[in-house]
């Protein structure tokens, strides 16, 4: 069910008058107001000295700078509130209320949980997609910043709730810019990423179409790298992802008497350590692919063999011929194995998000905006990682571009690695993804 929201005109700026609603922190508020700044009624943003884009000369790293503490508000309000896939409520309700606010036509429950807003300029021209990931992760927060995760065993553990900010920052930076616009903006804030699901649930209510865009942007937050470092690789640059789930039956048996049955926990075991070669032996060494079992489960007594064990695994390569090769001879090798064994093996495979593939125009472009941007220090074209990211399925159907952004602090201890209990970043990178976000964008809808 996708249901509609009806435009409301973007309220007056007014001095330090704040909504008690609003997802902003007050004491942020508070102390931004005695510095000066005027905040919306109804929204996150802070706007210093009222400016705005008409005013600024299209200075998109300027105005994300102004939009800074707006940014970290809002993402620590989504990091003491977070929500797992196809559960954020909250957060969708959010991002729908500011985007309606900022005067786009807005789309709620795409995709369950999902939100789109798409922003019309007057003139003719192509439908660009911007995306931006809402979901947490079943982790329980170890740090202890003011703004911790207020929810038992649920965090941010990923960045999306800084991606989440970023998109908002950017639908109000074009809001301001609407009267140039040649074409539209379509912002999708997805669900269910983690699960890698949230994508094709949206395709499947319709995301691709009413517009149809043209193009896709998307970046994701890169905690190994510092602020200033920008990726936009040509081609692959995260691997197909898929689940294995293997079965094994044999025969049980008393533990003492084991030659009585047909024991699937030593076929468990070979099969395990024959996978470990499905790599080395079939993929060439200048190719990227992984084989990895993660679960096994067989057996409830000391001395009882069981019949049934069950293994978990997944399968990764950046390359789509590669990914159906290790896959078949992953069933191959288990189902033979089992065989000989004397055991029967039942094998499922799903292909849960293929690789990432960035098209060769856009990524090109996005490399030349960031260099563009003061802030920058390095921008790499050959950056290639075994994580797998549910944008594939919009890039797999839409040529466009997937880059990362340095967020890193050693200094400030924000080390950790994503999915990690301490996660967190520098927030710095907020103001360099919302600029180079908006300067990609640009390039393409403003004459």
């Amino acid at each position: 069910m996708v249901e509609e929201i009806s435009l409301t005109s973007r309220p007056r700026l007014s001095r330090c008058q704040w909504d008690e609603e609003s997802w902003c922190a007050q004491t942020i508020a508070c102390t931004m107001a005695q510095e000066g700044y005027y905040f919306s009624e109804t929204s996150w943003d802070v706007v210093q000295s009222e400016k705005d884009m008409t005013s600024m000369d299209r200075d998109f790293f300027a105005r994300a700078r102004d939009l800074r503490a707006g940014m970290v508000a809002c993402r620590r309000d989504l990091h003491r509130h977070p929500e797992l896939g196809f559960q954020e409520e909250r957060t969708a309700a959010m991002v729908a209320r500011e985007l309606t606010t900022l005067g786009l036509q807005v789309r709620t429950q795409v995709g369950r949980t999902g939100v789109v807003g798409v922003l019309e300029g007057p003139a003719p021209g192509p439908t660009l997609m911007v995306r931006f990931d809402m979901d947490a992760l079943p982790i329980a927060e170890a740090g202890n910043a003011e703004y911790a995760s207020q929810v038992p065993g649920v965090m941010h553990a990923c960045g999306h709730d800084g991606h989440t900010a970023v998109g908002l920052a950017v639908a109000r930076m074009f809001s301001e810019l609407r009267s140039q616009l040649a074409g539209r903006i379509k912002f999708v804030f997805q669900p269910a990423e983690e699960m890698m699901v949230g994508a094709l649930a949206m395709i499947a209510d319709g995301v691709l179409e009413n517009p149809v865009p043209e193009r896709v942007l998307g970046f994701h937050l890169i905690n190994d790298k510092p602020v200033g470092w920008v990726a936009a690789p040509t081609g692959p640059m995260m691997a197909a992802g898929g689940r294995l789930d293997i079965t094994l039956h044999g025969r049980g048996a008393h533990g003492a008497l084991a030659h009585q049955g047909k024991d699937p926990i030593v076929a468990a075991a070979h099969i395990v350590s024959a996978l470990q070669t499905v790599v080395s032996r079939n993929v060439n060494a200048l190719d990227s692919a992984v084989v990895s079992i993660t679960s096994i489960h067989g057996g409830e007594a000391f001395n009882i063999i069981p019949g049934v064990v069950r293994l978990q695994g997944t399968i990764r390569a950046l390359k789509p011929d590669i990914y159906e090769a290790i896959s078949r001879r992953t069933e191959e090798i288990v189902c033979g194995l089992a065989e000989v064994m004397e055991c029967k093996a039942t094998v499922e495979q799903a292909l849960l998000s293929p690789a990432v593939i960035n098209d060769a125009e856009t990524s090109s472009v996005v490399r030349a905006q960031a260099r563009e941007l003061p802030i920058v220090k390095e921008v790499v074209e050959e950056e290639r990682v075994m994580a797998s990211e549910d944008v594939s399925h919009f890039l797999s159907r839409v040529p466009g571009c997937f880059f990362f952004v340095g967020s890193v602090n050693i200094e400030r201890h924000l080390n950790y690695p994503h999915h990690h209990p301490n996660f967190d970043f520098d927030e710095d990178a907020l103001v360099l993804a919302a600029a180079l976000m908006a300067k990609s964008v640009a390039h393409y809808l403003l004459p």
